[in-house]
């Protein structure tokens, strides 16, 4: 039975096995090692796609429902709720299992394997505040593999498989941190090197705070109040005010919750704020995002705002393009006031990092090495504060996005 390493993450997935004890990865879309993790429902094709033609199909504006972040919602109510998709009922259980059978397809026909097993990455937590949630998240997650077409699924934690994949970095003796900051969760494991292949695991922690959670900081400090968020909403009757209701905003700035705002009920609700607002205008753009159901152009437009800002000495000012809303429009987003928005998140990764080495009874000093994998890891705000924690140790950059399932790999060629 051979078995297949995926990491299935909130933004991306990957694929890969290790023959002869090497890691390989799979191509699962034309020469890319790794596929968004992102699926676009074709009203006209009546057919799901998976990856980059997901979003190429929403930005082209294709008729059809786009979804995101999908690992998110695992171990919450609204994995088992059945939607219409296609003239199917779904849940989201039976989405995830599709993405994974694709996934699977894809790698079968690259590698001409039969792949009956697989082994999945999985965050440390997936709910760091709720343990019957984070349970509850694992068995999600293992129907999906099922329902996908795979007869066994074990899992490894993502940084452990990380930490495998690194494990040449350090020299004999030497203790390691891995920082693993995805898009969904923040994962830590400290490991020593012990001169052979293995390594051994010291301490594993890990928190549900990752790069999404950054881009909707960013999109509620800096965009919600373009669309009505705070304004003054008056009262039916009297002359009396009241801020518009948050919740609404909030699921706008999040990328898990966009496909569940456009429903009649929610564009119903916003109808109602502009009716009785104090600025008409900024509701009015809510109003135009949710009838033209722009939540993920403006989610794009916050995240490519984000990788300008992070990049190091830009010669242009970092804006969030908004030309949605009004022709030619954006929004300065500067980098210091990025940075002050985002050290909170920044400062409770670190915090973290440095609870998961109290576990293995050990000081911050004691750490050699720090491995920053994962896309957001990438983020400065985020190195800034593991330095600060961690200032004897030298930072290793694993490969961003690929260094889990280059683990997973070599672990899976274990299992036949």
């Amino acid at each position: 039975m051979a078995t297949l390493g995926i990491d299935f993450g909130t933004s991306n997935t990957a694929a890969g096995i290790a023959p002869d004890g090497v890691p390989q990865l799979i191509a699962l879309e034309a020469e890319a090692q790794t596929l968004p993790t992102a699926v676009f429902f074709d009203a006209d094709a009546k057919e799901m796609l998976l990856g980059a033609a997901a979003s190429e199909a929403l930005l082209a504006g294709a008729e059809g429902r786009y979804m995101r972040g999908l690992k998110s919602l695992l171990g919450t109510r609204l994995m088992r709720e059945r939607r219409l998709l296609l003239g199917e009922r779904l849940d989201f259980i039976d989405i995830v299992g599709r993405f994974l059978a694709a996934v699977k397809a894809r790698a079968e026909a690259a590698t001409g394997q039969k792949f009956d097993a697989a082994l999945s990455g999985r965050p440390v937590r997936f709910h760091s505040a709720d343990a019957a949630r984070d349970a509850q998240a694992l068995e999600d997650l293992r129907e999906a593999y099922g329902r996908a077409g795979f007869h066994r699924v074990d899992f490894l934690n993502e940084p452990e498989a990380a930490a495998l994949a690194n494990r040449d970095a350090l020299r004999p003796g030497d203790l390691g941190l891995v920082v693993d900051i995805g898009g969904g969760t923040s994962d830590f494991t400290l490991f020593r090197q012990g001169g052979g292949a293995e390594i051994d695991i010291l301490a594993s922690d890990g928190i549900r705070l990752g790069g999404t959670d950054f881009d909707r900081s960013l999109s509620i400090g800096r965009v919600m109040p373009q669309l009505g968020m705070g304004s003054e909403i008056r009262h039916a009757f009297g002359k009396d005010t009241h801020l518009a209701p948050n919740a609404i905003f909030n699921d706008l700035a999040t990328w898990a919750k966009i496909p569940f705002l456009y429903g009649p009920e929610t564009r119903r609700a916003a109808a109602e704020l502009l009716k009785h607002a104090e600025h008409p205008k900024r509701l009015a753009r809510l109003v135009k995002v949710l009838d033209e159901e722009l939540g993920h152009d403006l989610a794009f437009a916050v995240e490519a705002g984000k990788i300008q800002a992070n990049a190091a000495d830009g010669e242009r000012e970092p804006v969030i393009d908004v030309s949605m809303l009004k022709p030619r429009a954006t929004l300065p987003l500067p980098r210091d006031w990025m940075r002050k928005r985002l050290e909170p998140l920044a400062e409770q990764i670190g915090a973290a990092a440095e609870r998961t080495v109290q576990k293995a009874q050990l000081e911050t000093a004691a750490v050699d090495r720090l491995i920053f994998v994962g896309g957001s890891s990438l983020m400065q705000v985020v190195e800034a504060s593991l330095r600060a924690r961690f200032p004897r140790a030298e930072v290793h950059r694993g490969a961003a996005l690929t260094a889990i399932v280059a683990g997973l790999a070599l672990r899976s060629a274990d299992r036949g």
